[in-house]
């Protein structure tokens, strides 16, 4: 499979200071684009001053925490509009799991002024999520969903995107079971590949990466759950985030901040 990049693009990558986030800013600084990297709080900055130094600009803020990522959306906006947002941030366990995971991703694709692609990081353990929202507790006060559960959610967001916004190109990225802090030192998948795939779906040129609403392996076409393709969940999903946050996706190909009466 080729991976010829596209011309530069200006591209966020939510949790930039490790793992496969890092990872994914430093090849595309590498590649010449301009890099937005994210950074849970100020003292996190210091893991990705040498991606700074190299031309890299910061937005920083909490994204368990909602008003601290309405403020992340309202600082990358400041730098003007985005080619493709990398929503890679996520955490594995705790009361954090569902607003890190999904509805930090939610509030940032409603309030990021629209970017030609967005890639979402999901996980193959997302088929082991339960395809119900009875109970959740989006604040994350009681910990409710599980990590899969929060990946089969980020999984059906990504697709539902591709289909009420025609014009933006929308997938998820599952990278493996990758060496990171999150997967530990042993997971057997090529990290590698896993941020290659964020890169080449958010940058290149090549028809198959402008081809939207796919789960994406290692850089191949795979099949999610069935339910992550179900409209009416893909519906009560958005519909939950959106009474959650005070805040839908409207409109095709475009997001506005409303409050919902």
């Amino acid at each position: 499979m080729s991976t010829r990049p596209a011309p530069t693009a200006r591209v966020l990558v939510t949790g930039s200071a490790d793992g496969l986030g890092r990872a994914a800013a430093q090849t595309l600084l590498e590649q010449g684009h301009e890099v937005v990297v994210h950074a849970r709080n100020r003292d996190r900055l210091t893991a990705v001053r040498d991606l700074l130094d190299r031309g890299a600009v910061a937005v920083v803020g909490d994204l368990s925490d909602l008003e601290e990522t309405r403020d992340v959306a309202g600082q990358v906006n400041r730098l003007g509009r985005m080619d493709a947002v990398i929503h890679n941030a996520g955490v594995y366990s705790g009361r954090q799991v569902l607003p890190v995971n999904i509805v930090a991703p939610y509030l940032l694709t409603a309030l990021i002024d629209r970017p030609k692609r967005l890639v979402y990081l999901t996980s193959g353990m997302h088929r082991g999520g339960r395809a119900s929202l009875t109970g959740m507790d989006w604040s994350g006060h009681r910990a409710t969903g599980s990590y899969s559960d929060s990946k089969l959610f980020v999984t059906t967001l990504a697709a539902a995107v591709a289909r009420i916004w025609p014009d933006v190109v929308s997938n998820a990225v599952d990278p493996g079971w990758v060496p990171t802090k999150m997967g530990g030192p042993g997971a057997p998948d090529d990290l590698r590949l896993g941020h290659l795939t964020q890169v080449w779906l958010a940058t290149s040129d090549d028809p198959e990466a402008r081809t939207s609403g796919g789960y994406w392996y290692h850089q191949r076409r795979a099949e999610p759950a069935p339910s992550v393709h179900d409209q009416r969940f893909q519906d009560q999903l958005l519909e939950e985030l959106a009474g959650f946050t005070a805040t839908p996706l409207v409109g095709p190909g475009r997001a506005e901040t409303e409050a919902l009466a």
